[in-house]
């Protein structure tokens, strides 16, 4: 299911699409851990089709594709060494929804700044049968947009310092608060 993002269009992709390009032009696109060689390939081109026309949904669609993820990968074993682990079946579907949520943020922070708003309201994108107490205490929140870029800026692909979006399969976004 996709994510419902408010205020995903025309406008909101622009500033996607330039936060985009700004990671591939200095090799800071945060480019998932269990995509294959050849995806990593292919990922940055995938992620840009979304951005320009599609949803996560179709992003994950695309990553789906024959031979774009590993099928198996290192994992550290707690005792020492390490193990093989398959690559989650979901793993298209995370990274898709993460990355495209965290670039319609700083898009929609782009956005924000430029027509002089300040904060971001943060919502429920995609319902959760079971929500995370820490996600829930976060709906409603106003962030300010120029700190949320930053720090969506500098902490790619992981957990940012403000807490947006908060963990892997949240379901949460942001809008133009009024």
């Amino acid at each position: 299911m996709a994510l419902e993002l408010t205020n995903l269009d025309s406008d909101t992709r622009e500033c996607m699409a330039a936060e985009l390009e700004r990671d591939v032009a200095s090799g800071t696109l945060y480019i998932g851990r269990y995509l294959s060689e050849f995806g990593v390939e292919r990922y940055p081109q995938l992620l840009r089709n979304a951005i320009e026309d599609g949803t996560d949904g179709s992003l994950a669609e695309a990553l789906s594709g024959p031979e774009l993820f590993a099928e198996s990968y290192q994992k550290r074993k707690p005792s020492g060494g390490y193990t093989t682990s398959k690559v989650p079946v979901t793993a298209p579907t995370t990274l898709a929804e993460g990355e495209f949520n965290r670039f319609y943020l700083r898009g929609l922070c782009l956005r924000a700044i430029a027509a002089g708003r300040q904060t971001i309201e943060i919502y429920r994108a995609r319902g959760s049968a079971a929500p995370r107490p820490e996600s829930e205490a976060m709906i409603g929140r106003r962030l300010e947009a120029a700190p949320l870029l930053a720090d969506l800026r500098e902490h790619v692909g992981v957990d940012t310092a403000l807490g947006l979006p908060p963990g892997p399969n949240s379901g949460l976004s942001g809008r133009l608060a009024d």
